[in-house]
């Protein structure tokens, strides 16, 4: 090894050493960081439940759901079942104290707002909003909730802000299924492109921002682009590789000298990539991965895309990206099969930015500047692993309108104080992660709640037998026959 790759690697080495400084008094800034969410909360057991929810979430279990998080905090199951799944309390201010600190935290004017759906397979049918559809998650079409999410992506972070539950037709339509998962009476169908543009007018003014980036589950509506031009917004928005466009920087074909002058043909963006050649693409570094530097080749063109009905469109830029097969890392999220196309050698994706706003015509964006802004989709799939991943967002338990967005915006403010802790853990541990923070606080939690004396074992027993026999009791009355008791032994 040369001098160089040793010193560097003692330099990694060094940036693992742990201080004590990152996990001490860890627990009291918990305690601490909740109580602007407590305080958005009118009842007072509410109130308490949150800290409790939180510190579940966090914790150690093995999953992230009311039932396990009772056990662990050591109240009644049906207290933490009725807080989360029933209980009237709205999520709405604690998500305007969520978005309120993110902003603080990592605002900036060339931020990015990033809408994404994401899916929760359900095995049954009672789940509010469950049908088989699209499950990006086990990329086929399966029995799936699917949440869409707005996050915030700047330089320094990125954070998932706000949320919406993709409610189908068929659902909206049953009144009975309605009632049984407690679906409000003013909520109706709405696409999740109506989804997207509710959350951006509530927030687009309070969140600094520069661009509006999405996947191709939103790019292929024209009419949503349309929305967002309408809105002065900059966006880049992923579209199938099958969006129908006409060049405008290609030579117009040879005049007849008869009728009108003939213009490019359309085509779909597929067919141009094919024809443009291996020349002319642009190699960018976009971010240092773990594996080494991530590259992209892109390349830009002028087009002018068509509305529904074979209208003619707006001019925009089409910005194609191509990345070696090779290469599995994912760098920009595609919502089906039809996003990207291959050829023997590398994997292709497409994307629409306008050339004007509501009657403003915008600068020519920089290849990197529009790599920086697709990157931001990689970010939003991050978030989801980590809410997922370390805190149990798609680990919940509960079949209700109301429960499933309690447990997302507890899931999010956990994942907030975890992102919170990595960066201040990070003064003294440049190398410190997220995940290690979140074990580290789930040790300190065991101290916190796992007290293991007499008292406590008798009381988790003692939670597991009445479970088994209200079990009992239950499958014994659906064959509506008396359980008999148990038979109490005495010691000879």
């Amino acid at each position: 090894m040369t001098p160089a790759w040793a010193q560097r690697q003692a330099e990694l080495l060094r940036d693992c050493i742990v201080s004590p400084e990152v996990f001490n008094s860890l627990v009291d800034r918990l305690g601490d960081f909740v109580v602007p969410y407590q305080q958005a909360l009118e009842a007072e057991a509410g109130q308490q439940h949150v800290h409790r929810y939180l510190a579940g979430l966090l914790s150690h279990v093995e999953r992230k759901n009311a039932e396990e998080i009772a056990t662990l905090v050591d109240v009644e199951r049906q207290v933490m079942q009725d807080f989360i799944g029933t209980a009237p309390w709205n999520h709405r201010p604690l998500v305007e104290v969520l978005v309120g600190q993110v902003v603080n935290r990592l605002g900036e004017p060339d931020g990015e707002i990033a809408f994404d759906p994401s899916s929760f397979p359900k095995r049954g049918t009672h789940s509010v909003g469950v049908k088989r559809q699209w499950c990006g998650h086990r990329g086929k079409v399966d029995n799936c909730q699917v949440g869409v999410f707005m996050g915030y992506v700047s330089r320094q972070e990125h954070a998932l802000l706000d949320f919406r539950l993709s409610l189908p037709q068929e659902w909206a339509r049953d009144e009975q299924r309605r009632q049984a998962c407690h679906v409000p009476e003013d909520v109706s169908y709405r696409t999740r492109h109506d989804q997207c543009l509710e959350m951006l007018d509530e927030w687009g003014e309070h969140v600094p921002h520069g661009w509006v980036t999405g996947d191709d589950e939103l790019g292929r509506y024209t009419r949503f682009r349309g929305e967002l031009r309408a809105r002065g917004e900059r966006y880049v928005l992923g579209v199938p590789c099958t969006t129908t466009m006409r060049d405008l920087e290609a030579p117009s074909p040879a005049y007849q000298g008869r009728g009108r002058r003939p213009k490019a043909p359309w085509q779909a963006v597929r067919a141009w990539r094919q024809s443009f050649g291996s020349e002319g693409w642009t190699r960018l570094t976009v971010r240092d991965g773990e594996k080494g530097p991530v590259e992209i080749e892109m390349v830009k063109r002028r087009v002018q895309t068509r509305l529904e009905r074979k209208r003619t469109g707006p001019e925009e830029w089409l910005v194609v990206t191509r990345r070696p097969l090779a290469d599995d890392r994912t760098l920009e999220p595609c919502a089906s099969r039809d996003a990207t196309d291959q050829d023997a050698r590398f994997r292709y994706q497409y994307y629409l930015t306008p050339t004007g706003g509501a009657e403003v015509e915008l600068a020519e964006p920089s290849l990197a500047e529009l790599a920086r802004v697709i990157k931001a989709g990689t970010c939003i799939e991050a978030s989801f692993k980590r809410g997922k991943g370390e805190v149990g967002m798609d680990e919940y338990q509960v079949r209700t309108w109301q429960g499933w967005h309690h447990h997302m915006v507890l899931s999010m403010i956990s994942v907030w104080f975890l992102l919170g802790e990595t960066h201040r853990g990070q003064q003294w541990t440049p190398a410190l992660t997220l995940p290690q923070v979140r074990y580290g606080l789930s040790l300190l939690l065991l101290e916190v709640f796992c007290t293991p004396g007499i008292d406590y074992i008798c009381r988790q027993v003692h939670r597991q037998l009445m479970r088994n026999e209200l079990a009992r009791f239950y499958h014994h009355r659906t064959r509506k026959c008396i359980p008999p008791l148990k038979l109490r032994r005495e010691i000879q």
